[in-house]
This record gives C-alpha cells, sequence and structure tokens, in this order.
C-alpha cells in the first residue's frame, strides 16, 4: 500500500498531470507524468506555500480493464509496481498509470517492464533495474516439467 503522502487522491490533481504532464505509452498501461520545477520548488517553500515533495502516484483502471476483480487485481500489481520505484523518482514528480485492456492477462513482471519501459521514456527512470526488484531465473522453453517424481 501506498502511504497517504505518496498518493494522487484529488480528481483536480489527476487532471492537472493527465493535461499538463508528459505521456509514454505502452503495450499493457500508459503513464503520465508531472514533474515540478526544482527551482519553483524551493520559490514555493520560501513563499510559504504547501508543496508536496516527495513523488506521488495514481491509478486508473477502467471497467474497459474487466470486472471487479480483474480491476482490482491490477490495480494491486501497479500499485507493488509503483510503489518500489517511487523513491527513484526526482521530488515533486506526479505519476498517473493507467491501465490498459491488455493488462488484465499481463503477468506483474511483464506490467513491470512496461512501466520501467514507460519511465525510461519520460527520462524519470535510470537504464539500471530498481534495487527491490530481482529477476526471478526462469526454465528455458524446452525443459521438461518436473513434476515432482524421483523416477
Amino acid at each position: 500500500m501506498l502511504p497517504a503522502a505518496a498518493r494522487l487522491r484529488r480528481s483536480e490533481d489527476f487532471r492537472v498531470v493527465l493535461r499538463r504532464g508528459s505521456r509514454a505509452g505502452r503495450r499493457r498501461l500508459v503513464v503520465h507524468a508531472l514533474t515540478t520545477d526544482p527551482s519553483a520548488a524551493a520559490d514555493a517553500v520560501q513563499s510559504d506555500e504547501t508543496v508536496q515533495p516527495a513523488a506521488r502516484a495514481g491509478f486508473v483502471v477502467s471497467k474497459a480493464v474487466g470486472n471487479s476483480v480483474v480491476r482490482h487485481r491490477v490495480s494491486r500489481r501497479l500499485r507493488h509496481l509503483v510503489s518500489a520505484r517511487l523513491g527513484t523518482l526526482p521530488a515533486g514528480t506526479a505519476l498517473v498509470v493507467r491501465a490498459l485492456p491488455p493488462s488484465s492477462t499481463a503477468s506483474s513482471a511483464e506490467l513491470g517492464s512496461d512501466l520501467d519501459a514507460a519511465l525510461r521514456r519520460l527520462g524519470l527512470l535510470s537504464s539500471r533495474r530498481p534495487a527491490g526488484d530481482v529477476p526471478r531465473p526462469t526454465r528455458p522453453a524446452d525443459a521438461t516439467p518436473d513434476h515432482g517424481s524421483a523416477v
């Protein structure tokens, strides 16, 4: 679960990010990002305006993705993936991750690779993999299945 300070919750915040931010689309999701200028944020802090220095994220998963169970599964996966990458984003960044219908059948690894590709395209993520995201070894496709028998 994302902490309250790391979530976009007001529809006004979503609207600003969607209209003014940059967009990078992939097969399973679209990422909208709006990064505030660090110098503008520093000026705002000096003038006692409220500023959210931490990166924040919001999610849009429409009924086109699937029924309630599918939408919530996709939301949980995206929330987990974004929370692992939120600390690497510049301060003041606001993300809106919009799931597309193919995300309903995608694995977490596929969603993660699409998210990373979109963040790289927006210039928010380095080419390195996040520290907590270690790839699991996979079995070759031509390997025989192991059913646990020693015969």
